[in-house]
């Protein structure tokens, strides 16, 4: 039972020299924010930290967050003049004495995010909900502060003058 997990040997005619062809797949798969992880403090203790999808659209920004088993009473959300911050924290299971773990990959712990929305949001009409395991927080623009069309009347005239000459 202790081979559940096989981790094969990837090229193992290759000498443990220095080998061109592994250091360009590992440029080739180098992910700058997933390094970036490794500096913060509790992210080398194996912390929770959560992956987060923000875009914007006409007229609201749409924040969503990657919480598998983090329960809705875990997870706080405040909006502080421009800054959203979310805060939560996913629990471990209980180990009990006499289990063998072949594998323990997932993170636990807390987390904290803090992003600066721009000025013209609605803080008073925010949503959220968690569903899924999936946080989504739709932060609505002002009426005032989204895009208008604006029309060209001088050249639409322009036009319909040569059509009736």
């Amino acid at each position: 039972m202790a081979d559940i997990i096989r981790r094969p040997e990837v090229y193992p005619s290759i000498p443990a020299t220095w080998d061109p062809f592994r250091v360009m797949r590992e440029m080739m798969n180098w992910e700058p924010f997933q390094v970036q992880g490794g500096l913060v403090p509790f992210a080398r203790e194996g912390g929770f930290i959560p992956s987060f999808e923000v875009k914007e659209t006409k007229d609201s920004f749409v924040f969503k967050a990657d919480l598998p088993g983090v329960k809705e009473s875990d997870v706080e959300i405040s909006l502080t003049g421009n800054r959203l911050t979310i805060t939560g924290k996913r629990e471990a299971e209980r180990k009990e004495e006499g289990e063998s773990y072949y594998a323990f990959e997932c993170s636990y712990g807390s987390f904290s995010r803090t992003f600066t929305i721009p000025i013209g949001c609605d803080p008073d009409h925010v949503n959220a909900s968690l569903e899924n395991g999936v946080l989504t927080l739709v932060v609505p623009k002002k009426p005032e502060t989204q895009p208008k069309r604006i029309g060209l009347k001088g050249l639409v005239e322009k036009a319909a003058e040569k059509l009736k000459a």
